[in-house]
């Protein structure tokens, strides 16, 4: 199976998992319901449950016995754009191209949506702990790595600086810390879990935290010089290529997608999909 053909296939055993997971809109309340599967199906990638799967792939471990916190990772990133999306923080109008949540809904119901998904994230990690190959002390140990990645040292205060810094005020070493937070922080849980599930060796676990650290970070250089190109950029939030230009802006994501992939030598040629992610991360269109 060549690299495209993985990714969709990945893609639509995780869109067909949370299809199954999410109540069914006409469930009530329907209305929080249909904003739910409004903004998960709303054309995401999926490239975070994806990345949770390929890790536990690299172990050997079946779709089966990561799938739920997989999706639950998915739920959570969800639940974070519906609320960035909304008028109090970054007031956007469109996600993807579609209205956002809260154009939809209202921003009442956008804002208990993602709630919902939150919750809703958590309680499919959980459920994870049924699967017969999976130890309890791993979904207890991801459940403490989910609430740290996701909260104020790191997703949380990362939006928080995010609204907060000015582009003007901004340096380097300021907007490389925003990202780690803003950003790389969920794709390194999703990673992280798939090797957790997988019961990884501290080595191989820190190998892949380095390896998610360098591609969140490249993942969202590569976003703002795609903002630039496609002139969707907020002149007042911080953006890479708009402060230090796209010749920097494309030999730093260049420079992080390679330290990425030196990460993995310990994995050999075992991690060819994790090396395919992050060329792909790298050439990108949105």
């Amino acid at each position: 199976m060549n690299f495209k053909k993985y990714l969709e296939n990945k893609k639509n055993i995780i869109d067909k998992a949370l299809d199954e997971y999410l109540p069914p809109e006409e469930n009530p309340p329907s209305v929080i319901h249909k904003a739910m599967r409004y903004s998960v199906f709303g054309g995401g990638k999926r490239i975070r449950p994806i990345l949770t799967l390929a890790t536990a792939d690299l172990f050997g471990r079946n779709v089966e016995s990561v799938i739920k916190t997989a999706c639950g990772i998915e739920l959570i990133h969800t639940f974070s754009l519906i609320h960035d999306d909304l008028p109090s923080i970054d007031n956007d109008d469109f996600r993807r191209g579609k209205p956002s949540n809260h154009k939809v809904f209202g921003e009442a119901i956008a804002l208990l949506a993602g709630d919902a998904l939150l919750v809703s994230g958590f309680d499919l990690i959980i459920k994870n702990s049924e699967v017969k190959e999976i130890k309890k002390q791993s979904i207890l140990k991801i459940i403490k790595e989910t609430s740290f990645y996701i909260g104020t040292e790191n997703m949380l205060g990362g939006q928080v600086e995010d609204i907060s810094v000015k582009n003007e005020d901004v340096t380097k070493e300021d907007l490389i810390n925003l990202y780690i937070k803003k950003t790389a922080a969920l794709i390194c849980l999703s990673i992280r879990a798939g090797a957790i599930l997988s019961e990884a060796k501290k080595r191989q676990l820190k190998a892949l935290t380095k390896y998610g650290e360098n591609i969140g970070l490249a993942f969202q250089i590569v976003d703002d010089m795609l903002d630039i190109m496609q002139d969707q950029r907020d002149m007042g939030k911080p953006n890479y290529a708009n402060k230090f230009g796209m010749k920097e802006s494309k030999n730093e994501s260049e420079r992080l997608i390679k330290e990425a992939k030196d990460s993995l030598k310990i994995f050999n040629h075992k991690a060819e999909i994790l090396r395919n992610i992050a060329d792909y991360l790298l050439t990108r269109k949105k």
